[in-house]
């Protein structure tokens, strides 16, 4: 068969010649729309620049000058979209969506969409969007997050960031988008039965039928295959038509005037209602999935021509022409002269710098820094009042859950906008209390019961930090996160890197986890491995082992992302969330006092405590490990070994040069881990210590969790370090035998 896009191309040039046009569209009065004449032909020069950018892409390619052929050939009709949601209307738009991003930017003075957009087919450097990193359809300008490749990942922080909308002004704090703003966020018919999709919905759902405000627009562009599988006829109203609390429109999305009118009426029952709608758009599939998609494998050539017959440009022409806006030769010539256009200007976007070097690719992966006015502590009268309650607690020492939930209280108290979120955080407190009273305190609107689903709840995060807010999301046991960890992965981390730094995701990530609770859960309460978020560029790993240092950590975690837009993960060890003492029973070393903000010293990303001065064995350790080698350390003191132990408290980024420095003087070095040894940090550890020290390095050995899930009751320490395998291997590692018996007794 003949190259489908020079097809394409020759077919418009001959059908619009000829006049040769289907029956779709027909009988429309624009004006009766109020739809200007000017409006309907910006709508659809707008919808002929994204094909002939289509068109460009695959000669680029074809001259290896071009490195993305995911086109918006039959899509066009979204071009009257941009028009209809304000250039304030915060969009996620999926990859084909790029006549809706060239008619938004006609909204915007001053923009140069075809160049920019051309730049970043080029992967240049000068792409004001990636900066080169990638193809994505985005602009701080038109409020436009970028998107790449995505299925529907981007779905669930839509809705976040839909709910923000009437939150901050409930809230009175600061936010990006105007009060009276919607969100949309557009996808394909086969990416409706992607779970992220499923969940977003869902969870609009959830939150409309109780009445609360969520102005969002679903946008499911329906072209009836995904890549070569077929979507079975009929299944998209099947499945969204009759949903609670989802108002549903339908449209022909090959029909540039009648996707005006229905968008225009979804996007109105949105912004007046301020509930979620799902706008089913009918559309056409043309060229292939990408530049690279051969479709006569899997489609008849009869398929193909049939589709080609349904061109929304044709339908568009034809209109112009009844409408007597356009005739036939000024459509052709419009459509050379722009294609004409976009060819020189292709020639100018291939030739801009790309990116050179590795630190030019990297130096987005860290947002930039804000000028942020530090606001004020609590004075003693206001905290006396907001502690009330805890009047008592506040005179002793405490334990680590409860000394969070007093941070987290005096940092919700200084600052307006951060919003506590996830399951079971508001009358219950949390399953282990560390958000108990904050509710109470500072209302339903900052501390958000969710439904349970996780990918839901950092959903919610990434929009509302989208908007001004400062999440703290919840998710209540490590081994939940599995199921959305792609909202962090490919969404929340991924954002200042595609985005040139211009748009950010800060939150802070609390998540109860690891292992050593006895007595119920096993695995999925008990998991000891965080390798998910260990090769994540730019996400910061805390992990506190103890009250005092989760205190400090988590200020610091929250000012990291409220100064310097960072997102953090904050993993607190459940095990030590009640614990108190170290030793003895009662010997209370493991708590301690609360000491408000104004009188603390501040801690620093990335640094490290040791406790002992011994130069015989340093161990290095952290969360519960760390808890286990202070227990180890009396042990071995006892039997006159000189020992001192390292708690990295940061475990990325891994402030490797700090933590070999420690103990450096050391004659021996441990590393206790009781994650896994598959993938745990004790592997980065012991690089770091190879790469560092070379052939000087002092014998060096590690103690780690067996590769192994965590079973239930007694049995959910077999496989994790103890005290006495931290001893047992200390003196192995110094050479001494461990007289069994007397650690026995020592024990």
């Amino acid at each position: 068969m003949e190259d489908r896009a020079v097809a394409l191309d020759k077919s418009f040039i001959e059908r619009v010649d000829k006049q040769a046009f289907s029956d779709i569209g027909q009988g429309w009065d624009h004006r009766k729309l109020a739809l200007s004449d000017s409006d309907f032909i910006g709508m659809f020069e707008s919808q002929l620049k994204s094909r002939l950018l289509d068109l460009e892409s695959r000669k680029m390619r074809a001259r290896n000058q071009g490195f993305y052929t995911i086109g918006s050939s039959g899509h066009e009709g979204n071009a009257a979209y941009g028009l209809v949601f304000k250039p304030t209307d915060m969009a996620f738009l999926h990859y084909r969506s790029g006549a809706f991003m060239i008619e938004r930017s006609r909204q915007v003075p001053g923009e140069t969409v075809l160049y920019d957009m051309l730049l970043s087919f080029a992967a240049s450097s000068d792409d004001p969007t990636s900066g080169g990193r990638h193809k994505v359809l985005g602009s701080k300008r038109l409020s436009i997050p970028p998107q790449t490749s995505t299925i529907a990942s981007h779905l669930p922080k839509a809705v976040g960031a839909a709910l923000s909308i009437p939150l901050t002004h409930r809230l009175s704090i600061a936010s990006v988008m105007p009060s009276d703003s919607v969100v949309l966020c557009n996808f394909g018919d086969a990416s409706a039965n992607h779970a992220s999709a499923q969940t977003a919905i869902n969870s609009a759902c959830w939150a409309a039928y109780q009445q609360v405000p969520l102005p969002i627009v679903f946008i499911c562009e329906d072209n009836g295959i995904g890549i070569s599988t077929p979507t079975p006829k009929g299944w998209i109203a099947a499945n969204f038509s009759q949903r609670a609390s989802l108002k549903y429109f339908y449209c022909d999305g090959r029909d540039v005037l009648d996707c005006y009118k229905v968008s225009k009426a979804a996007a109105e029952y949105a912004r007046v209602h301020r509930k979620p709608v799902f706008l089913h758009v009918r559309t056409v599939r043309l060229m292939g999935h990408a530049g690279s998609d051969a479709e006569i494998a899997y489609m008849s050539k009869e398929q193909i021509f049939d589709n080609e017959t349904q061109d929304p440009l044709i339908v568009s022409a034809q209109q112009l022409i009844e409408a007597r806006l356009m005739n036939s030769k000024q459509i052709i010539v419009l459509y050379q002269t722009m294609k004409a256009r976009i060819a020189a200007i292709a020639n100018m976007a291939v030739s801009r710098p790309k990116l050179q070097t590795v630190a030019q690719a990297m130096v987005a992966i860290i947002p930039p820094k804000l000028l942020v006015k530090r606001s004020h502590y609590l004075d003693t009268k206001h905290r006396a009042v907001l502690f009330k309650a805890d009047k008592l607690a506040l005179s002793k020492p405490l334990h680590m859950g409860k000394l969070l939930n007093l941070a987290l209280t005096e940092l919700m108290a200084r600052l307006a906008n951060i919003v506590v979120c996830g399951e079971d955080v508001g009358k219950k407190g949390g399953v282990y209390h560390v958000t108990s009273r904050l509710v109470e305190r500072f209302g339903p609107n900052r501390v958000i019961n969710t439904l349970l689903d996780e990918t839901s709840i950092l959903g919610l995060a990434i929009g509302m930090a989208h908007n001004g807010i400062l999440p703290i999301p919840e998710i209540q046991f490590l081994a939940y996160v599995h199921n959305a960890e792609d909202q962090i992965r490919g969404e929340a981390a991924t954002l200042p890197f595609f985005s040139d730094g211009q748009f950010t995701n800060p939150m802070v990530i609390r998540i109860a986890g690891l292992g050593y609770q006895k007595g119920f859960g096993g695995h999925f309460h008990n998991d000891n491995s965080f390798a998910v978020f260990r090769d994540i560029p730019g996400l910061i790993i805390a992990c506190p082992s103890n009250g005092a240092d989760a205190v400090a950590m988590l200020r610091e975690s929250v000012r990291l992302a409220h100064e310097e837009q960072r997102v953090v993960i904050f993993l607190e060890p459940i095990a030590l969330y009640m614990t108190k003492d170290l030793h003895d029973t009662g010997d209370g070393l493991w708590a301690n006092r609360y000491i408000p903000e104004q009188d603390a010293k501040p801690m620093l990303l990335g640094e490290i405590y040791q406790e002992g001065e011994g130069d015989e064995l340093g161990i290095i350790s952290y969360g519960n490990g760390y808890y286990l080698s202070r227990q180890a350390q009396k042990i071995l003191i006892e039997k006159g070994l000189k020992v001192k132990v390292i708690d990295i408290r940061w475990l990325a980024p891994l402030n490797i040069e700090a933590i070999v420095a420690s103990v450096e003087d050391c004659r021996h070095i441990l590393i206790v881990d009781e994650c896994r040894k598959t993938g745990s940090i004790s592997e980065a550890l012991m690089t770091g210590f190879t790469e560092l020290l070379g052939p000087s390095c002092p014998p060096l050995a590690r103690l780690t969790a067996e590769d192994c899930f965590i079973p239930l009751a007694d049995a959910a320490t077999l496989p994790l370090p103890t005290r006495e395998r931290i001893v047992e291997a200390a003196m192995t590692l110094i050479g001494k035998e461990c007289d069994h018996a007397l650690l026995k007794e020592a024990l």
